[in-house]
């Protein structure tokens, strides 16, 4: 009898695998897709989300192409602007700054390649608002260091919870994951749970 295909998560976040594993799901390997993520001319911050999602499946599966491969990517925009993936405490900071007192989107694409090249994808769309920050309130979360390496300078599953006012649409999608989108794509695909 053949062995069911393997999944590969294209994501060394692991907060995805973390997320993955709360709905009864454990990936038999995590191959992160190195990919250039700038921004392309005109592009909306749901086109990249998107266009990134799935070209981090489609790279990761050209190396496993016997594979199902999931993949996501999250990004925070205020209106066309889109907010970084902070990389040190001072863009923490700037992001935190334009952050407070206002809504937010976050943008999740998610996109699963099946074994044979049959593919699907979705963009998951949450609204966050964050309440007004004083000055006490950013230094305390960029002395936490939770922001560093994540899309708009924070994490809503730790300290940033704390900040958030509202949030409509997929909390696990803004922590990086939108669980009953990626369920519903592996399992359109064929993908069976062990």
């Amino acid at each position: 009898m053949a062995s069911e295909p393997r999944l590969v998560l294209a994501s060394a976040s692991p907060r995805r695998l973390d997320l993955l594993r709360q709905i009864g799901i454990a990936p038999d390997a995590i191959e992160a897709a190195d990919l250039d993520e700038t921004p392309q001319s005109d592009e909306t911050p749901r086109q990249l989300a998107l266009r990134l999602a799935q070209a981090k499946a489609l790279h990761v599966a050209a190396r496993s192409p016997d594979s199902y491969v999931l993949a996501a990517d999250t990004v925070v925009a205020l209106g066309r602007r889109v907010l970084p993936k902070a990389e040190d405490p001072a863009q923490v900071r700037a992001c935190l700054d334009l952050l407070s007192g206002r809504a937010h989107k976050v943008l999740t694409g998610v996109a699963v390649v099946a074994p044979g090249g049959r593919r699907a994808a979705r963009l998951v769309e949450s609204r966050v608002r964050f309440k007004r920050l004083d000055r006490a309130d950013i230094d305390a979360y960029v002395a936490c260091g939770e922001g560093v390496g994540k899309a708009g300078g924070y994490a809503i599953q730790g300290y940033a919870g704390a900040l958030v006012i509202a949030l409509q649409g997929s909390y696990s999608g803004v922590v990086g994951l939108p669980l009953y989108e990626c369920a519903n794509l592996l399992a359109g695909l064929g993908f069976r749970r062990p």
